[in-house]
């Protein structure tokens, strides 16, 4: 195929499936296949007319006839006179088709079994009599004649005889594939569909259900010009056979795809079948052989959907066709959705600490594996080889000049690092390779968070990029130092761990606590610069706490300096940090110490956000290296360890244990006397030991000085948490048993005492659940993400600003009293809808369509504003995908989201990645009705499904005044509200009431505790409303395990499950009552009917669970690739959809490149023209800093081409190739 066929094939702009009628199927096969042979056991040539014939399907050597008559390439095209085979490539065997020519016509079991049966629609025939017709169990009757029959009607073997005999050829009946394809072929679909729509009008209940499924499918027929005889089969076309390969084992035995029995089982039948029409055999055998050929197709076409499934030798079903698509491993998700690559390669990981930020070590052997054609290609150019063929010898060969080779080869070359699962798109990033010794890929420490990487054994993938564009782009999008954000809230994702915050901490330390009583060494000591104060440092003279003064200069013309005080530790913990990052306020002092307070885990973070905001990525990383080293080295110096005198034991422990364990004894007694309950005993002794272990907690954190190593590893967040310095030095506490109720025997001891062999069997229970509960969240939360990306895959900034003029209010998220996030944390980054003015000056802070920055926020906050109305993506117009002003800012780099920006995905996985914390819980508060509250993962993964949650809550249904709330004979309670009208709700027993009488209650307020079903919400509340609920539901998971998400991701996901409208009236436009439509085709549809003066259709927004969202998409291809494949594909095809390829995962299933980001169209034009301009491009890649970007910029006016440049290549616009 020449290279412009090729063009001309990618080059296309939707695809549509239709259903194939017998001649298109012809016109796609090559010969019949007429014998069930496959291959000649002896010479190991395929038989003639088999299913691997040469003569149908093309040659099994490249340039050869079956004969070998004709041999070598220069015969190319000709087709041999003695075998018939055409000589080509072999290649040919994996797109010609074959085809067999069936005896008797069959049913396609997709539209016979599907539910809905498709044929059993058309035809309006229950499927129960469709399978006895076409099983040749009862007869239908196709011309009904001058006799009492009437047409289609269904008769028994012994009714047919009796007709027969009585009425003889007057009426026409029959059975089999046969009758029901002259019944198809007799309906004429636009009369159909006319009378259809007229008893529309009339019908109710059953009726009209039943009526629009029948619709449903005529009309789809009749759109996509299907004819519905095609739904039954004359000829059925046989797949190419290097797709169903039989290759030779080691012991002469042969393994075959299960596909080849399946053809081969049809081809015996249909033979048979013909040699006994021949014959002119009885009826009764030719209907037994029609009735397994209907069998074998069925079983070739999906296997098992109806009766037993044919199976192989040990028992096992044969995968047909339908599960060659199906699930995990079958052709969507194994080969198009996810493909192996070469240029890869997989090592253990070590750490790197000498690295810099944007570097990895590759192991010497692997690089020279994985640059080899680089190697080769320079090989020859340096003329170290005259041909490709001795370079690639001389590599094989590792000759010494290939390393100097490689060397430079590598030299701003960056690779990917690939960790697997790859939950964020922070699981891949590049990096610049360095040579290394060994076999390991050695990794920097500050990238670990990222990808959730450990040194204990994790593996990590290789890629190398190999295109200048693929290079250019793994340099300014992927390159670790532009991704220190996380995408999911904006904060520093490469902040230090473990060591390096143990060392600035102790580097930052004061060195007193209230216990130290002799003063640190050379304690208020003068110095006249650092360098003087490093000197004396490092000679002794000074300890690393002491408090000395030493002169600091602000710039080259402060001559005089200033005296400043502080911890020797902080001078040399600021000599690596910016001195400008807003911590103190230069314009007033422009002497002191920029960071004179103790660095924790938190502390750091926030340096590296403000550093994130004044001085960019460059900036950024060169102190997050400075950070790393000084860290490693100072928590060297500092040698913070522990030993068994560190876990002091409070003294108060055994006075705590003694009162509480009389508290017990007195409600002990008190059940014994029947004072209380066995429930109300069990709460008391739980909530008595759980105060008792936080007391003893806080005496021992109490006691613990600031200096002792257990303190200041937790408290500086290197490791380990109160808690588990409680288990160590306090008391274990209680434990919960395997059904996650907590057992009322406590564990006193600590681990520093040692656990009694009882209290150690307690604790393996929650062991034991730990690990069961990761394995599961583990999948869950897998399953949760795949859910998430399908549904929000297809959202992609798509254009600057939609022009809405509306939004949503966002106030401070409160649960009761308590502020969970504040009003400012919600709005920063978004776009102001309105103008902001400060209610106390009138002073306007924020513009209408205004991103609100941080000071703003600040500003809105501290004056008291308690809701801001600002733009949204759930109110958001774009026709497809959605408008940056919309979305606001992007998390991931701190400005506004650019066009081509892949927000769904980015929103999917920043929900699904923290999944893995999140708890898989339910809580049991022993008996009480309706209070177990799902918790975590399974709450989350209930949100998002929109299901009906368990223990709902009474939901009131209007406005009204609580008037009276009463107990029933029944004990149900009865709770009136009135409002317009007097309501009365009742209140099973046990229900936790919520309101009180004289309150006033809104609609969609709760009546009892609980949660809301989403789905009454929405008809109550609308779509703000049950925005607003899914949003704090959602928010209120994450929050409890400590995760922060932002608020932009969830209302991507919601606002695609409120992306339909279910029709209740269609008015006189096209589309269907009952069918789900998006707003945009609801609209046009309606322009469309009142232009031509008829009425509008009307319906209702549903809320729709993110796995019928996903198959509710436009896009076949993608709800295809996501679940029940067969009955996607089966819609689709007598729909005869097209796929406008406007998501991601269609266009990564053809190998488009995807519609975002350099993949859109706006950049197809760009040509690349090498060598241009290499300096300045050098410099860019080295040194990203604004004056180079402005440079930059003249080389081509484009928009945002900075997040799209070529590197070592000069742009140039190229006319439209169209």
């Amino acid at each position: 195929m020449s290279d412009n066929n090729t063009y001309e094939l990618n080059n296309f702009e939707a695809l549509q499936i239709n259903l194939a009628s017998t001649d298109k199927i012809l016109s796609w096969s090559h010969g019949e296949v007429k014998k069930p042979e496959t291959i000649n056991y002896r010479t190991l040539k395929p038989e003639k007319e088999g299913l691997f014939c040469e003569r149908i399907f093309g040659p099994t050597k490249d340039w050869e006839c079956h004969c070998g008559k004709y041999k070598r390439i220069r015969y190319k095209g000709i087709v041999c006179d003695r075998c018939g085979v055409e000589v080509t490539k072999a290649k040919v065997r994996r797109e010609r088709m074959g085809h067999i020519a069936l005896a008797a016509p069959v049913s396609h079991i997709w539209y016979f079994k599907g539910i809905p049966s498709r044929i059993g629609l058309v035809l309006d025939i229950s499927p129960r009599n469709l399978e006895k017709v076409l099983y040749f169990a009862a007869y239908i009757v196709t011309d009904p004649g001058d006799t009492s029959f009437g047409y289609k009607e269904i008769l028994t073997e012994q009714q047919y005889r009796e007709a027969k005999e009585r009425y003889g050829s007057a009426f026409k009946a029959g059975m089999g594939a046969e009758a029901i394809r002259d019944l198809l072929a007799q309906i004429d679909l636009p009369d159909l569909a006319e009378d259809l729509r007229k008893k529309l009008k009339d019908a109710s209940g059953q009726k009209k259900i039943r009526i629009v499924r029948r619709l449903e499918v005529i009309e789809a027929l009749r759109i996509s010009n299907n004819k519905p005889e095609w739904m039954i089969l004359e000829v059925i076309p046989v797949i190419p056979p290097d797709l169903r390969p039989m290759v030779q084992l080691d012991g002469g035995r042969f393994a075959t795809s299960d596909l080849n029995d399946l053809y081969r089982r049809v081809i015996n039948r249909n033979n048979r079948l013909k040699r006994l029409l021949e014959l002119g055999a009885p009826d009764i055998i030719v209907r037994n052989e029609k009735r397994m050929l209907q069998e074998a197709v069925d079983a070739l076409i999906d296997n098992g959907r109806r009766g037993r499934p044919v199976t192989g030798p040990g028992s096992r079903p044969l995968k047909s066709l339908s599960d060659m698509l199906k699930g995990k491993q079958g052709r969507f998700r194994q080969n198009l959705l996810g493909k192996r690559v070469d240029y890869s390669g997989r090592s253990v990981i070590v750490v790197g600490p000498e690295l810099r930020f944007y570097q990895c070590g590759l192991p010497k052997k692997m690089a020279l594996e994985l640059f080899k054609p680089f190697i080769m290609k320079k090989l020859v150019q340096n003329g170290h080889a005259h041909n490709i063929k001795s370079a690639k010898r001389m590599v094989e060969k590792v000759k010494p000049e290939v390393w100097d080779v490689l060397e430079s080869v590598i030299k701003e070359h960056p690779v990917m690092l690939n960790r697997a699962p790859t939950l964020h798109r922070l699981g891949i990033q590049a990096f610049e390779p360095v040579l290394v010794e060994g076999k390991a890929i050695k990794l920097h420490p500050l990238v670990c968070t990222a990808f959730n990487a450990d040194f204990d054994g994790d593996q990590m993938a290789v890629h190398v990029p190999l295109s200048v564009e693929a290079q250019a782009e793994a340099r300014f999008l992927m390159l670790s130092v532009n991704n220190i954000l996380a995408p999911k809230d904006g904060s520093p994702i490469t902040t230090p761990t473990q060591d390096m915050i143990l060392g600035s901490y102790y580097l930052t330390h004061p060195g007193i606590d209230d216990r130290s009583t002799e003063a640190e060494k050379g304690d208020g000591k003068v110095f006249t610069d650092f360098d003087e104060m490093m000197m004396a440092y490092q000679n002794g003279v000074v300890g690393l706490h002491a408090r000395v003064k030493v002169r600091r200069y602000c710039d080259e013309e402060d001559s005089r300096g200033k005296l400043v005080e502080s911890t020797v530790g902080r001078f040399i913990f600021n000599a690596n940090i910016p001195q400008d990052l807003g911590y103190v306020d230069r314009k007033s002092d422009r002497h002191s110490l920029e960071v004179d307070f103790l660095c924790d885990k938190k502390k750091l973070g926030q340096i590296i956000d403000k550093c994130y905001r004044v001085h960019g990525n460059t900036g950024t990383a060169i102190m997050l290296d400075a950070i790393k080293d000084m860290g490693f080295h100072y928590s060297t110096k500092g040698a913070v360890t522990i030993s068994i005198s560190d876990m002091e034991i409070p003294d108060e422990k055994p006075a705590i244990l003694a009162k509480a364990g009389e508290q017990v004894d007195k409600y002990e007694k008190a059940y014994r006397a029947g004072l209380v309950s066995n429930q109300e005993r069990y709460e008391k002794v739980i909530s008595i030991w759980n105060k008792a272990t936080d007391d003893i907690a806080d005496a021992l954190m109490n006691s613990l000085g600031t200096l002792n190593n257990l303190f200041i590893m937790a408290h500086s967040g290197a490791r380990g948490s109160k808690n588990q310095i409680k288990q160590v030095g306090g008391m274990r506490g209680l434990m919960a048993n395997a059904s996650g109720k907590t057992i009322e025997i406590p564990i006193k001891a600590n681990f520093r005492e040692g656990l009694s062999v009882l209290e150690y069997f307690i604790s393996t229970n929650g062991a034991r659940k730990g690990l069961a509960d990761t394995a599961l969240r583990t999948a869950d939360s897998g399953y949760l993400t795949r859910r998430l990306v399908d549904v929000s895959h297809n959202v992609i900034v798509r254009e600057v600003d939609c022009g809405t003029d509306e939004g949503i209010e966002v106030r401070a998220f409160t649960d009761g009293k308590e502020v969970i996030e504040a009003l400012k944390l919600r709005i920063v980054g978004r776009i102001s809808l309105t103008d902001i003015y400060d209610p106390n000056t009138g002073a306007l802070i924020v513009e209408q369509n205004e991103e609100i920055s941080e000071a703003a926020a600040e500003h809105i906050e501290n004056c008291g504003i308690e809701a801001v109305a600002i733009r949204s993506v759930m109110t958001c117009h774009s026709t497809s995908g959605i408008c940056a002003k919309c979305y606001g800012r992007n998390l991931a780099t701190g400005e506004t989201v650019n066009i081509g920006e892949a927000v769904g995905i980015t929103a999917a996985q920043s929900i699904g990645e923290p999944g893995t914390q999140l708890t898989m819980r339910t809580f049991h508060t022993g008996g009480v009705a309706g209070s177990d509250i799902t918790q975590g993962l399974p709450r989350v993964e209930e949100l998002f499904e929109a299901r009906k949650p368990k223990g709902l809550a009474e939901i009131c249904e209007a406005d009204g005044t609580v008037i009276s709330i009463e107990t029933r004979k029944d004990n149900k309670t009865e709770v009136k509200i009135r409002g317009e009208e007097e309501l009365a709700y009742v209140v099973p027993y046990g229900a936790r009431i919520n309101v009180r009488e004289g309150d006033y209650i809104l609609a969609g307020g709760s009546i009892t505790k609980g949660p809301l079903n989403p789905h009454d919400i929405l008809r109550l509340n609308g779509v703000e409303g049950v925005y607003q609920y899914l949003l704090k539901e959602v928010q209120r998971v994450y929050k409890q395990q400590g995760v922060d998400i932002n608020d932009k991701h969830v209302e991507v996901i919601v606002s695609q499950m409120l992306s339909k409208c279910k029709i209740e009236e269609a008015g006189d436009t096209s589309l269907l009552p009952g069918g789900l439509y998006s707003l945009f085709e609801i609209d046009e549809a309606n322009a469309a009917a009142v232009a031509n003066g008829g009425e509008p259709a009307y319906g209702k927004r549903v809320l729709l669970g993110i796995t019928k969202a996903s198959l509710a998409t436009n896009s076949f291809l993608s709800a295809a690739s996501f679940q029940e494949t067969t009955r996607v594909l089966t819609d689709a095809a007598i729909k005869g959809k097209k796929d406008g390829l406007l998501g991601l995962k269609e266009n990564v299933i053809i190998g488009k490149l995807i519609p975002a980001g350099t993949g859109m169209k706006r950049y197809k034009g760009i040509d690349l023209d090498y060598g241009v301009n290499t300096e300045l491009m050098e410099s860019f890649a080295r040194d990203n800093d604004e004056d180079e970007e402005e440079d930059f910029e003249d080389l081509a006016d484009m928009e945002s081409v900075v997040d799209t440049d070529f590197a070592g290549a000069e742009i140039v616009e190229l006319e439209d190739t169209e």
